[in-house]
């Protein structure tokens, strides 16, 4: 039974809290798998396994319109090449050689940049709320990426991972405006589903050279298991909600979303690892919260 359009717009301000737990399992499994599994490898294997998981829902309406994907296969390649490529191997590479902070601190730029471009080159309507929601959340970001000590931001240093990361955040960004700005008759998994297998293109030659040239995967129960958990939360579950999201919030209210990744991290922390929950991360998501709650509202 389809959704109509006012349970679609409930489904979809629910994901704004569910996503970023998938996505949390993403910066776990990075750190877990460097020891074994190659950079490109890991991000191969996700998205195979996540192409199949959605072409087991959608394969019958891919099928049922060849000529669309004719006519839209160049952007495939394109979003497969930003989505699944440098955003699914560049923050592996770039993890190895900087430090969690900067990451934090790059990545958190992404929104901002979302929101600036979705407004002018999108058109979407953004008030002062979204845009004081937008602020507010970023603020709480840093808030918990510094520990509170925003002297510190004046300390952070720089290296050549960060470039990785950089790239990432700034495909990242091109992702999440192109999905919105190119409009398609495939519904959230079919056109995902497409857009995955341009990324696997795009990925395939990459990964036959790291792995015969440069970083061989170690084959084990251990490696497909790290594959597995990235191919079914952040590769399948987080992706096709993001883009559902998109479809029915806009990009720039969307994009918020990944303010919400430090609440997480540090709630996975206090669950798995045991590691205390301290003040800053109570006074950060005193800020991201409302601040999400404000850059979702619907402008007037």
């Amino acid at each position: 039974m389809p959704l109509t359009p006012k349970h679609r717009k409930q489904w979809a301000y629910a994901l704004i809290f569910i996503a970023p737990a998938l996505w949390s399992v993403n910066y776990l499994v990075a750190r877990s798998a460097a020891g074994s599994v190659a950079p490109h490898a890991l991000a191969f294997g996700r998205w195979l396994i996540a192409l199949l998981l959605l072409l087991a829902l959608s394969w019958r309406e891919i099928a049922a319109h060849p000529i669309a994907i004719r006519r839209e296969w160049k952007q495939y390649l394109v979003l497969g090449a930003l989505g699944m490529w440098i955003c699914g191997t560049f923050v592996y590479i770039g993890a190895r050689t900087t430090v969690a902070t900067n990451i934090s601190l790059i990545y958190s730029t992404s929104p901002v940049m979302i929101a600036l471009i979705s407004r002018f080159a999108l058109k979407e309507r953004m008030g002062l709320p979204q845009w004081a929601g937008v602020a507010l959340a970023f603020a709480g970001v840093l808030h918990i990426v510094l520990k509170g000590r925003w002297a510190a931001l004046a300390q952070v240093e720089f290296s050549v991972g960060d470039v990785w990361i950089l790239g990432a955040t700034l495909s990242w960004t091109a992702y999440s405006l192109l999905l919105k700005a190119w409009p398609s008759p495939f519904g959230p998994a079919a056109r995902l589903a497409l857009i995955m297998v341009g990324g696997l293109v795009v990925l395939a030659p990459a990964t036959a050279i790291e792995a015969l040239w440069f970083m061989p995967t170690q084959i084990s129960w251990t490696s497909f298991g790290y594959v597995l958990a990235l191919a079914l939360f952040p590769g399948f579950g987080a992706y096709l909600a993001y883009s559902f999201m998109q479809r029915e919030l806009g990009a720039a209210r969307v994009g918020v979303v990944l303010y919400l990744g430090p609440i997480y991290a540090a709630a996975t922390a206090w669950l798995v690892l045991g590691e205390p929950v301290r003040s800053y991360h109570w006074a950060g998501a005193a800020m991201i919260l409302p601040g999400i709650y404000l850059s979702t509202r619907p402008a007037r």
